[in-house]
């Protein structure tokens, strides 16, 4: 369930109203009152970059106040024309036009009417100079090697805070350290000095930021001398060592200055920073140290810096107070200082008087208390002036109050209290106003309040009466006032309505009276729902890495949906609007989205709906798993030969149960390093007796598993050795292996390195015919395999292994029975008879070969068989084998997918695991014939409006002579109703057309062909196609732009009688559609004698001259025209200039019927030069031609007008759409 308000919120609501209910009310301004300053200055600087600077000075009161000054406690005119006042207050602006040192000074501001005057604290007004370093001549300063210096800045005085720096003339800072030192003042000191120290660039630097002004000092000439005592022909070292012992002194402080003695005093101010210095010259260099006389020095506040040189305390407290020693010391002495820190203090308030409203008659008193150090001394005063010359009847005055009686309208005034020391002036102002006024409510009329049920409601009734008025509220239909229980009036007039309700709605009217008189005001009332919220999952339990989705349902009453307002937030903290930076946390309004999850996520969300009436805030545990800590501190005890009890301490299992502990162990001396599973513990034990196995040094690990998954592995325990003893298992799995005949290969799984117990592993292998009375033969060897010659072929033998080591064997093996290796069978089965179940399927019988043939473990038989011919043409087929084997012992097979009405030999063979034996003789039979497959294609070459004319091709699985083709057809018009199927019997098969006739005008038929022989009739091929309408003229199938090459394809050795079908087709057209077919039928050989002689005949020669020349002439043109165009070809000129015209013709399908469904885009040519598929229903000439096949393609097309690829001679076209015609010799 929700929480109503967060903590935080709740504490906030609540100050806010406490001090709400607490502030005294503001006297209205239609009310006659004192003044009161409202606004003033503090300390202004005057900088120089600055416009103008404004001294500010704003106060209320009835009657409006009047504005005066005083500078420097002296009256300040405002009319000075140099400055500009603002209306309607004390505010004054001073332009910065070059005069304006005039006006440095300390203001103060009175406000007056006629009933008082407030002065305001007073006001510095700084204007600061220009800092500048004198002109002057510095004098060059020498000084001999190990002697103190001080060089002095002597800053000039500016606006704080100054920041002093020395650096040389290419502004490097001057290196300080133990022995060089910069002062708070800007010194720089040096405690002895040194060779390199001589340079003549020293330039002390003073900056002063809050002007934005850095000065420099004249340069500095520094010589340092060295000493030469020694004698020339000693070496440097020598002679620096000898200079510094004359030079070695004692210390000496320069700072604080020797001339102020070993003490002195330093005030600070409480909340300031202190910094004590002390540098002491000598040599060797004095180090430093610091202490504080009777205590210790301040932990956490002090710093020491500068190598130890200055001790620095900040916000200083009374406590800091007391005395500091500096120690300066080297081997030769000491020398000290002592600090008297004194702490002291500005005025500051522990008491301010109160403005307060009085009525006639009434009692008051005013307390003023300040404190400081030194103590801050009282004064009062009133309306301004010194409470002394101007005092109230009836006033007692005492210095840290005033009290009055029996005030009058004529008391009032305003009073000051002002408490100063040493250290500076604070003053405040209390105004006495005496009133007398019937109630002023200042809450307006008809005021509209709005909460949530169950909240507090406030309705305000703000009021200023003089004397003290009693506030009443009651529902404005009700006369009864309302009080106790849910409702509380507050002094300030607001009306608390505890816990409300729906009833709660309505009017209120709030009643104020006093003495003086009574007045009213309204207020309205209304109540909403509550907000609630859900957040889903609750409590959700997640895997680390994984992803946690939280949504936060929110349902607020209509009136509210406009503020409503959620965010998220995690043990406290608030989340950023959307999410961190990286995008790990995405929140989306309601939803909050944490990829990638770890630990750290894990603690309470909460979901927090604001309105503008109530909040609430719904929490969610989210809890993150992980897989456990590794186990620690593993420990071995009760050591054993064959156990030991390992025991370990669980980690953190990262809120997801231990259940159960994975214990492994290394000491496998073939693969040491490699950790094996030993066994497995229930989650809530930690520790276990391992059964351990001989001869092995172990070391144990654990590893935990919880639901999220396993842990990293413990550290390792310590080692476990166990002592080695004879073998407890023999070899498994044996097993022989022969690749001759009489062999035994004897073979078994090796124990594993566990397993041996013991050094020197061997195996003992003993063997002996199956069940004879004699004795066992037996070898030991090392390895896990034996070679055995037996005197015969697949015999039985019994065969025992066993493990023997250096400490004794194994237990007694157990026999098992192997065979010596096989041979090939030496005989054949008989075969009794082939029978024809169809005609792709026999059954085969055979006799099996005797038991002692086999040489080995029959495995089964085998059938060969192979087609030497078909029965169709009488065509033989060269030798191709197949086989089909079955499995063990039985005497018959079926053979399945044999061709129909052919011819086959076949043959049985058994075989073993050895190979197979020799072949029977061929048995030789015959399939009978079957149903014929599909035609190759079918296609209607012309249609009208009564008849069609239809093509096919024959089967490619003819299985028999075709006998016949049925034809049928129905109605297929663009509707569900299909008509009725019309059969047709074509009984001359060699005739591969029909003409329908009696067919519907404007009608779509479907055709169905089947091919039959005398076993039935095969899958049809199927073709759609519509006939004309009336008056339209027949369609051959042929596109009106086919370029034809002359190609004389001979028709020979043609039946009298039979009908021959001959097709101009285009090269890779998709569905390898005729463009032109027509049926030519050859007579009987009565008829022969008329074109016997054909190719002599006169018309017949000048038509093929005709073509010849036609054909010339079309190539001819095709080659110029391809060479006209110079480097580009005829596609790229379309490109460039087209032709719309042309452009459309290009797009045009022959007529309304298209031999293809798949047309070319607009605007572009089918390529002739692509290989295309060939449908299915695609039938080839080559199949039934005779002659010369080479000038058509698969498809039938006419290779020369359409060929695919380059031939020699060939004219290419270069980006060209347009065919390719080649040149043939």
């Amino acid at each position: 369930m929700g929480t109503l308000l967060s903590g935080r919120r709740l504490i906030l609501s609540l100050i806010l109203l406490l001090l709400k209910l607490s502030t005294a009310t503001e006297i209205p301004l239609s009310v006659q009152q004192v003044p009161t300053i409202t606004k003033q200055s503090k300390e202004q600087v005057a900088f120089p970059f600055d416009e103008y600077f404004q001294i500010e000075c704003e106060a209320r009161g009835n009657p409006d106040p009047v504005f005066t000054w005083t500078k420097d406690d002296k009256a300040f005119d405002l009319s000075d024309p140099r400055i500009i006042v603002s209306n309607n207050s004390g505010t004054f602006k001073i332009p910065n036009e070059g005069h304006i040192s005039h006006f440095q000074g300390k203001y103060r501001c009175f406000a007056s009417n006629k009933l008082g005057v407030a002065m305001s604290e007073e006001i510095e007004f700084i204007v600061p100079s220009v800092p500048k370093f004198p002109k002057e001549q510095i004098e060059p300063l020498e000084v001999e090697e190990g002697d103190p210096i001080v060089l002095q800045c002597n800053p000039p005085k500016g606006l704080p805070p100054l920041h002093i720096y020395w650096m040389n003339i290419e502004l490097e800072h001057i290196k300080q350290d133990e022995r060089v030192y910069m002062s708070q003042k800007g010194d720089l000191y040096f405690a002895n000095v040194e060779e390199k120290d001589s340079r003549n660039d020293y330039c002390c630097f003073a900056a002063f930021p809050r002007l934005r002004t850095i000065v420099q000092k004249m340069p500095m000439k520094l010589t340092v001398n060295s000493l030469k005592h020694a004698n020339d022909s000693s070496s440097s070292t020598e002679i620096s060592s000898k200079a510094n012992s004359i030079k070695q002194r004692k210390p000496r402080l320069l700072l604080p200055p020797p001339e102020i003695g070993i003490e002195s005093s330093v005030i600070v101010l409480k909340g300031d920073t202190l910094v004590l210095e002390c540098f002491a010259e000598g040599l060797p260099t004095p180090q430093i140290e610091w202490s504080k006389l009777g205590g210790d020095l301040p932990k956490g506040s002090e710093t020491k810096e500068n190598h130890g040189k200055t001790l620095k305390m900040e916000n200083i407290s009374y406590l800091d107070k007391g005395n500091y020693r500096c120690t300066a010391n080297n081997f030769l002495g000491t020398t000290s200082h002592v600090f008297h820190v004194i702490v002291e203090e500005p005025p500051r308030w522990t008491k301010k008087p109160e403005s307060s409203v009085y009525s006639t008659g009434s009692s008051g008193i005013l307390l003023c208390e300040a404190e400081g150090e030194p103590q801050p001394t009282i004064k009062w005063k009133v309306n301004g002036a010194p409470i002394e010359n101007h005092p109230f009847a009836g006033d007692v005055i005492f210095p840290g109050e005033v009290s009055f009686t029996n005030l009058q309208p004529n008391h009032t005034a305003v009073y000051q209290c002002e408490a100063s020391n040493v250290h500076g002036t604070i003053l405040t102002n209390a105004n006495i106003d005496v009133v007398d006024v019937t109630p002023l409510i200042q809450t307006k009329e008809e005021e509209n309040y709005a909460t949530v049920v169950g909240y507090s409601a406030f309705l305000q009734c703000e009021f200023f009466a003089s004397p003290e008025a009693v506030v009443t509220w009651q529902m404005t239909e009700e006369t009864e006032p309302l009080e106790g229980g849910r409702y509380h009036t507050h002094k300030n007039g607001t009306l608390q309505i505890i816990g409300a309700t729906e009833e709660d709605a309505g009017s209120y009217s709030c009643w104020v009276e006093n003495a003086i008189g009574k007045t009213a005001v309204t207020a309205n009332l209304d109540i909403r729902n509550a907000t609630k919220l859900r957040v889903s999952p609750k409590h959700p339990r997640v895997p680390k890495s994984h992803i946690l989705e939280l949504y936060c349902e929110s349902k607020c009453d209509s009136h509210l949906k406009h503020s409503l307002k959620l965010s998220w937030s995690k043990d406290g903290e608030d989340f950023a609007i959307n999410g961190t930076e990286d995008g790990r946390i995405v929140i989306d309004g309601a939803n909050l989205t944490i990829t990638n999850i770890t630990l750290e996520d894990q603690g309470v969300y909460s979901c927090s709906a604001q309105t503008a009436l109530d909040s609430i805030v719904e929490e969610t545990q989210v809890t993150v798993l992980d897989v456990p800590d590794p186990p620690e501190n593993l420990h071995l005890s009760e050591r054993e030969n064959r156990s030991v009890r390992l025991s370990w301490e669980a980690g953190d299992d990262h809120n997801s149960d231990i259940s159960e502990y994975i214990v492994e162990f290394e000491g496998n001396r073939e693969e040491p390093g490699r950790w094996e599973e030993l066994t497995r513990i229930e989650g809530k034990d930690t520790t276990a007796l391992l059964q351990l196995a001989p001869y092995v040094r172990y070391q144990f690990r654990v590893t935990a598993v919880n639901e999220v998954g396993r842990s990293p592995p413990s550290r390792p325990s310590d080692h476990h050795e166990t002592p080695p003893a004879a073998p407890d298992k023999n070899p498994q799995n044996i097993r022989v292996q022969a690749s001759q005949p009489k062999e035994m290969i004897i073979k078994w799984e090796p124990l594993k390195s566990m397993e041996q117990n013991g050094p020197g592993l061997e195996y003992r292998v003993s063997w002996k015919p199956q069940g004879a009375p004699v004795e066992w033969e037996e070898e030991t060897v090392t390895n896990h395999t034996l070679r055995v010659m037996t005197p015969t072929v697949y015999a039985p033998y019994d065969v025992q292994v066993q493990a023997i080591n250096q400490l004794g064997s194994g237990p007694e093996p157990q026999s098992v029975v192997l065979y010596s290796g096989e041979d090939y069978p030496d005989t054949a089965p008989v075969i009794h008879s082939v029978d024809t179940i169809n005609s792709t399927l026999v059954k085969v019988t055979w006799s099996t070969i005797p038991k002692d043939r086999v040489h080995g473990h029959l495995k089964g038989y085998q059938i060969n068989w192979w087609k030497t011919k078909s029965l169709l043409d009488g065509k033989t087929h060269p030798k191709d084998v197949n086989s089909l084997r079955f499995s063990g012992q039985r005497n018959y097979g079926m053979v399945p997918s044999l061709d129909a009405f052919s011819e086959f030999h076949l043959t049985v063979l058994a075989y073993n695991s050895k190979g197979t034996g020799p072949e029977s003789e061929p048995y030789v039979f015959q399939t009978p014939e079957g149903v014929p497959g599909q035609p190759t294609f079918l296609k209607v070459i012309k249609v009208d409006k009564d008849t069609a004319t239809l093509s096919w091709g024959l089967p490619k699985q003819l299985n028999g002579n075709v006998t016949r083709y049925l034809l049928q057809y129905q109605i297929i018009n663009d509707t569900d109703e299909i008509g009725d199927l019309n059969e047709i019997n074509i009984t001359v098969p060699s005739k591969p057309s029909w003409r329908l006739a009696n067919l519907n005008a404007t009608t779509k038929y479907k055709f169905y062909l089947r091919a039959c022989t005398s076993q039935g009739c095969g899958k049809p091929i199927t073709e759609e196609s519509a006939t004309l309408a009336e008056g339209s003229k027949s369609i051959r199938k042929i596109p009106e732009a086919v370029n034809l090459t002359h190609q004389v394809h001979p028709l020979e050795a043609l039946e009298p009688g039979a009908e021959r079908t001959v097709r101009l087709m285009t090269k890779n057209w998709a569905d390898n559609d005729s463009i032109f077919q027509d049926v030519i039928e050859t007579r009987g050989r009565e008829y022969a004698g008329l074109y016997d002689d054909i190719a002599t005949q006169g018309w017949f020669i000048g038509l093929m001259c005709a073509i010849a020349l036609l054909t010339l002439i079309l190539l001819t043109v095709c080659f110029v025209k391809r060479n006209r165009g110079g480097k580009y070809s005829v596609k790229e000129k379309e490109d460039l200039h087209p032709d719309p015209e042309v452009q459309s013709a290009k797009d045009e399908t022959f007529g309304e019927y298209s031999d293809s469904d798949e047309k070319p885009l607009k605007g572009s040519l089918r390529s002739l030069n692509r290989n295309m598929q060939v449908t299915e229903s695609a039938d080839s000439l080559v199949q039934y031609g005779e002659g010369d096949h080479g000038l058509f393609s698969e498809d039938g097309s006419f290779i020369g007008a359409y060929a695919g690829s380059k031939e020699k001679g060939s004219v290419e076209s270069n980006g060209s759409s347009t065919a390719t015609f080649p040149l043939r010799a």
